[in-house]
């Protein structure tokens, strides 16, 4: 009788925004090794599009609602140990905390927990949770900061029991949705002449487009006749933004072009992105506008300073000075200029953002667990 395959389960809290992409990028580290890849999504309806996305050998949708998996969560506990005694489960990697407190629940495998933001163990109750768990759990944070944050909620774990891994990007995927700029800024409403700053994210206090609305008034007299500010993404602080903007005169130059489905797709119609969150774990978006071949201003926070330095312009936190500066001085970059940015910032993701880099990473890991 053969013996079953080693298999790897990995669970999801869910698949929205940039989740999807999560559970494809661990899937990933296991490609063309003996391990097999289940994922399961807690919450989110089946989907053929997310089975594919997935990049999985099995892709699983317990399609719970959000409300259903408040309280202790006994039926996913249940179901996720129902999971791990259908196959060779060597390992889980679990995540956000729901899906760690889950999986140790309702299974004894060792999991690898997976954070994507600050303060996930500075309550006082999932701290004493860890602890109970700490022989057979291990965390990775998405950035040096979120690796961090996490250590000092944690003070007595050994460091190589919380670690970092980067989110990555496959440049080559990207690469090949990108369209070219006049076919972008066609698609977003942009004129094709226009000096453009870009920003993408949601209109929240934490992605502070206030301070790069103030940041562009301030710079606007220096910066090409005609510059534009385009901010891709919708939420609560719509209308106090577009009162800030006409509060300070520049109404007619900052554009909000809404919540574009693939938003990814259009970088190539900013000459520069700018982000000016204030809590940022990482910052995915600054690797799309690298491999777009986009230079990039940055605040000086969490995780966006491990992206982008020593390739971008990074600026002091809500510094409405200092990124009026930067994008001036972005303003004035000639064409040389810009190519051996975009070449020098597409290497930086290929060293250490890349599906590549990351899994050779992650191999050297002790919190892998698999020795």
């Amino acid at each position: 009788m053969s013996r079953p395959e080693p298999r790897i389960l990995q669970f999801c809290h869910g698949y929205d925004g940039p989740f999807l992409d999560c559970a494809r990028q661990y899937a990933a580290l296991f490609a063309g090794t003996q391990y097999k890849v289940t994922t399961v999504y807690l919450t989110g309806a089946p989907s053929a599009e997310v089975e594919a996305g997935s990049a999985s050998d099995e892709v699983i949708f317990l399609n719970y609602s959000s409300r259903e998996v408040r309280g202790l969560k006994l039926k996913a506990i249940r179901d996720i140990r129902r999971i791990a005694a259908s196959g060779d489960f060597k390992l889980c990697i679990a995540h956000r905390f729901k899906p760690v407190y889950v999986a140790l629940l309702g299974t004894r495998l060792p999991v690898i927990g997976v954070h994507h933001a600050f303060g996930d163990y500075r309550r006082l109750s999932r701290r004493l949770f860890a602890n109970a768990f700490k022989r057979r759990l291990a965390l990775l944070g998405v950035s040096n900061a979120v690796r961090d944050d996490m250590r000092e909620s944690l003070p007595d774990w050994p460091a190589p029991r919380i670690e970092t891994l980067y989110n990555r990007i496959d440049i080559q995927a990207l690469q090949a949705e990108l369209l070219d700029r006049e076919a972008a800024r066609d698609a977003l409403g942009l004129p094709r002449d226009a000096w453009v700053v870009g920003n993408v994210g949601r209109l929240h206090p934490d992605k502070d487009q206030a301070t790069l609305i103030r940041g562009f008034a301030q710079a606007l007299p220096q910066l090409p006749a005609g510059s534009l500010l385009g901010i891709m993404g919708s939420g609560r602080l719509e209308a106090s933004l577009k009162g800030l903007a006409r509060e300070l005169n520049v109404a007619g130059s900052v554009l909000f072009l809404g919540q574009v489905p693939a938003g990814r797709r259009f970088f190539r119609a900013f000459d520069v992105f700018a982000l000016s969150s204030d809590h940022e774990p990482f910052g995915m978006v600054l690797l799309e506008a690298m491999v777009a071949g986009v230079p990039v201003v940055a605040s000086d926070c969490g995780g966006g300073r491990e992206v982008v330095e020593g390739v971008g312009v990074l600026f002091p936190l809500a510094d409405t000075a200092a990124l009026a500066a930067a994008l001036r001085h972005m303003a004035g970059l000639d064409d040389e200029q810009r190519e051996l940015c975009a070449s020098r910032m597409l290497q930086r993701v290929e060293t250490h953002f890349s599906d590549r880099a990351v899994r050779e990473a992650f191999w050297l890991l002790d919190t892998t667990i698999l020795r």
